[in-house]
């Protein structure tokens, strides 16, 4: 039996971060409950801001750039949370691939595939949802 489960899960970046709240239900299916490109001073803010939707134990931290920073704030604002780094391999190119799904193509956008389009906005919150997807499927 799936547990329901809630995590925040966040691409750390130098100047922003991408976040997503993704909740498991018992059945074992994903949903994204909120997302977020956040400067990177707006950080502690945007956690409480996602703690007030819908509470989570856990923090999904990207293992790339800056991530060892980003754990370190985590800790200091939050202490009770538990934080997990997880490998982001190929979240980038996966997350452009998953913007497309939440925002329909329309005109000539439709006729290229997608897989040869950068998205018009990053996509830094997809990375997120996809690090939950990487531990919460793994479960």
């Amino acid at each position: 039996m799936v547990m329901d489960k809630t995590v925040l899960a966040i691409d750390p970046g130098s100047s922003k971060h991408g976040m997503a709240l993704v909740r498991r239900d018992p059945e074992g299916k994903i949903h994204l409950l909120w997302r977020f490109v956040c400067p990177d001073a707006d950080l502690e803010a945007k956690i409480d801001e996602a703690k007030a939707l819908r509470p989570f134990g856990m923090v999904i931290v990207g293992s790339g750039t800056r991530s060892r920073a980003t754990v370190e704030r985590i800790n200091s604002h939050s202490p009770s949370l538990g934080v997990l780094l997880v490998d982001e391999t190929d979240t980038t190119l996966q997350a452009r691939e998953r913007y497309w799904e939440y925002h329909k193509r329309r005109g000539w956008r439709r006729i290229v595939p997608a897989s040869m389009q950068v998205p018009p906005e990053p996509v830094d919150d997809f990375v997120g949802l996809i690090l939950a997807e990487r531990v919460l499927c793994e479960e």
